[in-house]
């Protein structure tokens, strides 16, 4: 499935983003790979940086592989990515996230069968 245009690609990870639950966190790669783009974890960094403006997307949820946020810790977006964590109950100490803990680890049936979807591809 790497021969998806690049819309198609940015749709998917939308709308693997829209699906990481509350109080969950998930890597970029992971969301690559769910998302049908394997080794494609830049590729969300670029969809994530040409979200349209008006996408509600709970961007705060994802993380690198280990947990930190791809944010300088002195920027607006750590302190503003920190704090909608903590208010979904998600701890960042010392700069990072438990992966163990709070890591999306979706069944495959939650995947597949998911209620709806943000747009349909006819």
């Amino acid at each position: 499935m790497t021969d998806l245009d690049r819309e198609t690609r940015m749709r998917r990870i939308w709308e693997t983003i829209q699906d990481i639950p509350r109080g969950c966190v998930a890597n970029y790669g992971q969301i690559a790979e769910i998302a049908g783009i394997p080794r494609g974890a830049r590729q969300v960094g670029y969809a994530l940086r040409h979200t349209p403006k008006d996408m509600e997307l709970p961007w705060h949820r994802v993380v690198t592989s280990s947990g930190k946020s791809a944010f300088d810790p002195n920027s607006r977006h750590f302190k503003t990515q920190r704090a909608r964590l903590a208010n979904e109950d998600v701890a960042v100490v010392n700069g990072k996230v438990d992966m163990n803990k709070y890591r999306w680890a979706p069944e495959l049936d939650e995947i597949l069968w998911k209620p709806s979807s943000m747009w349909d591809e006819n």
